[in-house]
């Protein structure tokens, strides 16, 4: 029998705004209400940020990170939290001294960067080994920061979920599962349609599947207009999928998502219309080795 298929929700990530869509989730109230919608739709994983309520900017806020869990909890699901642990690496030079950090950087200690991971202790965070030019800021994620943190994770008893934007990302990855500093099997995110990140079409996304680890399981998404296309591919190709507001606010061309929820019901339909079977959160567990 094939193995069923996951389904992650990114629920709110830390770019996306209240001008691109105004139902964006940003309290801590908002974002498990929408993860909790998630999961009742198919979700086996919500993939949490959480943001300042006043100025709806990401935050590395540990009370706010426990108030999503536990309100997600509370409600009764036992979806599979994922906190994300990118940010604090984002460096905006100066205009007058590139050298200098402008306004909107959050680059910090990579011991900042894992704290909630360490006190909260969720099933699966993110690490991203993207450094790339990512609109006019810079993400920075060195191999020794990368080393500290996933050195953090590791100690909470976390599954990381290596997150690649390019081909660069997956050999330094690969380095790290050879070097045992990171476990195997090891769990990947493809990032696709990202400016100045992999290309969203088959090709590279084939490319990228061939360079992974045999015992490795996969998922990948899409950005924007190509969050549903390279989520069909990335069933076609083998691997699970991803799907939420910090990706797409569109359910088609021209239209606003309802919510998350609704994203995460088309997803479903996609995958099953292409003959796949969605695993729930314990199946998902066992497909992950998290139990």
């Amino acid at each position: 029998m094939e193995k069923k298929t996951i389904v992650s929700c990114a629920v709110t990530g830390n770019i996306t705004t209240r001008d691109q869509h105004p139902n964006l989730p940003v309290t801590p109230e908002e974002i498990a209400n929408a993860a909790v919608g998630a999961w009742k739709e198919g979700a086996g994983i919500v993939h949490c940020h959480v943001r300042d309520p006043e100025t709806h900017l990401g935050s590395m806020d540990i009370n706010l990170y426990k108030e999503v869990i536990d309100r997600i909890r509370d409600a009764g699901s036992d979806v599979i939290i994922n906190l994300t642990t990118g940010e604090g690496g984002r460096f905006i030079p100066s205009d007058d001294e590139p050298r200098v950090a402008g306004p909107g950087t959050t680059l910090c200690r990579p011991e900042l960067r894992v704290q909630h991971v360490k006190q909260l202790k969720p099933e699966i965070c993110t690490l991203d080994f993207n450094t790339m030019v990512n609109g006019n800021r810079v993400v920075i994620n060195t191999p020794p920061n990368l080393e500290i943190m996933a050195n953090t994770i590791n100690e909470a008893g976390t599954k990381p979920e290596l997150e690649i934007f390019d081909s660069g990302d997956l050999n330094m990855a690969n380095d790290f599962i050879k070097r045992g500093i990171l476990k195997s099997p090891a769990m990947f995110q493809l990032v696709l349609g990202i400016r100045w990140g992999a290309a969203p079409d088959f090709d590279t996304l084939a490319y990228l599947v061939k360079r992974l680890p045999e015992d490795c399981e996969w998922a990948a998404f899409g950005v924007g207009r190509f969050a549903f296309k390279t989520l069909a591919m990335a069933y076609l190709l083998g691997g699970h999928v991803r799907i939420g507001m910090e990706d797409v606010v569109h359910i088609r061309k021209g239209e606003l998502c309802r919510d998350n929820a609704q994203l995460v019901e088309k997803a479903v339909g996609i995958v099953e219309s292409l003959g796949g079977e969605i695993a729930t959160p314990t199946e998902a567990r066992k497909i992950l080795k998290l139990s």
